[in-house]
């Protein structure tokens, strides 16, 4: 692609301002690149993990093993890590009706759930097709501060309130469609710490799409029971075809695994179908490939800053998630950054994006995704729901070299709708 001066000029003028925030991003995936190596060299990876089981799955050594690392890495209890996940939005499907019970309550803390999960709880969609509230269990939430910090005098009332029956407290750490902060590791920390001293018995449980290995510890090394993320985001590592993971307390894991398959077979059980070699890939590369996605995200929020967008984070923010919002004021330019994203991919770059009524999502929706793997947003991609104030969400980059000229490719597009 040929780019114009103006372009050029303000990547190199960024490159140059974001200098010490790339030394610290590749010191965060040494950090966790290590933490890995150490966990597969701990559990003896060998080739011979790398093989197809079918059937039923027993006595598969490398999926056993890579749960067991899994575990490790994310300084869990227990781990499972499937192929058979579909999305991000099943593994967490997983994670709520496997701790969740008729009468149980879940209270979202951290403002509405992202859109595919509305359905799942009941918040949208019909009675009768099969939610959480069809199966009694009732839902409650508790926004952020305007500041992006918990209301804890709130969710301390909703806790006394309910007693009992609040078995779940639920976090989602990326800002996913909304207009705020992603909620860094500590934050999350510091929620556990005053949830469990007031109810010990209640579930934590982290949405970590989009988090993984941006920070050097995950949720759970702060206390949360469950952490919840799929395979064609950060953890994948742009090399697993699918796949989603559930890692936490041996108990919520266990139930979870129940969801999975079913109660007493659980993660015993499950072929993988020659899916290994990319699981056990994806998880090597995904510090590498996060970092990637990172400076990407930098780049994207200094140009479009520079250009006079209002952007979150800032430029030269400490990021807890690969995500970067762009908001545009305007559908036009929404989809005109979409289309020039999609312009600067390696696949599908010839394919103008449109919004549609996508399942699960309450407005229309515009996604570009020039991937390797459909649908996968650790690598180049952009979306955004077609309501006000038409907020572009951009995440990924396989490697920096793509994603600066996505970024570039965006610039020049947005320009020429403004």
């Amino acid at each position: 692609m040929v780019f114009s001066d103006k372009t050029l000029a303000l990547v190199k003028e960024a490159e140059a301002a974001l200098a010490s925030h790339f030394e610290r991003i590749d010191a965060t995936s040494f950090a966790n690149t290590s933490k890995i190596m150490d966990a597969f060299r701990e559990f003896r990876v060998a080739d011979t993990m790398f093989g197809s089981t079918s059937g039923y799955g027993y006595d598969d050594k490398g999926r056993d093993t890579l749960d067991l690392i899994w575990a490790r890495v994310m300084d869990a209890e227990a781990a499972i890590v499937r192929h058979q996940i579909v999305s991000g939005t099943h593994a967490l499907a997983i994670g709520l009706f496997g701790l969740l019970r008729p009468g149980d309550v879940m209270l979202s803390v951290a403002g509405k759930p992202y859109d595919t999960l509305e359905e799942v709880i009941g918040i949208s969609g019909k009675a009768g097709d099969g939610s959480l509230r069809d199966f009694g269990v009732d839902y409650d939430m508790v926004e952020l501060n305007a500041d992006g910090s918990f209301k804890f005098d709130e969710i301390s009332a909703k806790i006394k309130a309910y007693g009992a029956r609040l078995k779940m407290v639920f976090v989602q750490r990326s800002k996913g469609y909304l207009n705020r902060k992603t909620l860094s590791v500590d934050e999350i920390g510091e929620l556990v710490r005053f949830v469990k001293s007031v109810s010990p018995n209640t579930y934590v449980v982290v949405d970590n799409c989009y988090g993984e290995f941006v920070e050097d510890k995950e949720p759970t090394a702060v206390g949360a029971d469950l952490v919840i993320g799929s395979l064609i985001k950060n953890p994948g590592g742009g090399m697993a075809e699918n796949g989603g993971y559930l890692a936490g307390t041996a108990k919520a894991v266990e139930l979870a695994s129940y969801r999975l398959t079913s109660v007493g077979v659980g993660g015993e059980v499950g072929a993988t179908l020659g899916q290994n070699k990319n699981m056990y890939k994806g998880l090597f590369y995904a510090p590498h490939t996060v970092a990637q996605a990172l400076k990407t995200a930098h780049l994207a929020a200094y140009i479009f800053a520079k250009m006079g967008y209002t952007v979150e984070p800032a430029w030269d923010e400490e990021r807890h998630d690969i995500i970067q919002s762009v908001i545009t004021n305007s559908p036009e330019l929404l989809c005109a950054f979409c289309r020039g994203i999609q312009a600067g991919s390696p696949v599908d770059s010839h394919v103008t994006p449109e919004p549609w009524a996508m399942p699960g999502y309450s407005d229309e929706v515009i996604m570009a995704a020039g991937t390797f793997v459909q649908g996968a947003s650790i690598e180049l991609s952009a979306d955004g729901p077609l309501r006000p104030p038409y907020t572009v969400y951009f995440q990924g980059g396989l490697t920096y070299e793509s994603g600066k000229i996505g970024i570039m490719s965006a610039a020049e597009s947005v320009e020429k709708v403004r």
